[in-house]
């Protein structure tokens, strides 16, 4: 039993932070859209790389990616927050409690997902943000794509 309320608390923290940091880019639209719009447009990067022909300057795209994110983010929350919700209620019924686990399962790729697929890989390599001084969010999405991958494989390993 205890293995599993690890599990629920843990997928609890997942979807907490999940939903912080959509609040957070809610609340505060522009100054965390800044970081998408700078992101995009590439205008920070190395000058004169020879990558510039793959950057982004429609505000009207900006805006998408952001609210795409936002989504994305919304996803993560809700689909860990239904998880929790089934995880304890079934906590005492191992079958039961397998099956519970697949909306975190989905909510912890999907964070995953964003953060390597779309932060590191995409944000960092195709629009350079690694080159980026004051607009380069590599070292959190890391730590997100880490602490969402530790949670995940935990979560899936068979219950006692």
């Amino acid at each position: 039993m205890q293995t599993r309320l690890s599990k629920i608390l843990l997928v609890a923290c997942a979807a907490l932070f999940a939903t912080l940091v959509v609040f957070n880019n809610v609340t505060d639209y522009d100054s965390n859209f800044e970081f998408v719009r700078h992101v995009l447009s590439m205008d920070t990067t190395f000058p004169d790389n020879n990558g510039m022909w793959r950057r982004i300057e429609s505000p009207l795209l900006h805006h998408f990616a952001y609210v795409f994110i936002i989504l994305t983010e919304f996803a993560i929350a809700l689909l860990g927050w239904i998880a929790v919700w089934r995880m304890w209620r079934t906590r005492a019924d191992a079958v039961a409690f397998r099956q519970a686990k697949v909306p975190a399962v989905w909510s912890l790729s999907i964070g995953i997902l964003l953060w390597f697929g779309g932060f590191i890989a995409v944000g960092g390599e195709w629009f350079l943000m690694w080159q980026s001084d004051t607009w380069n969010a590599q070292e959190a999405a890391a730590r997100f794509t880490i602490i969402y991958t530790m949670i995940l494989i935990y979560l899936v390993q068979e219950d006692n």
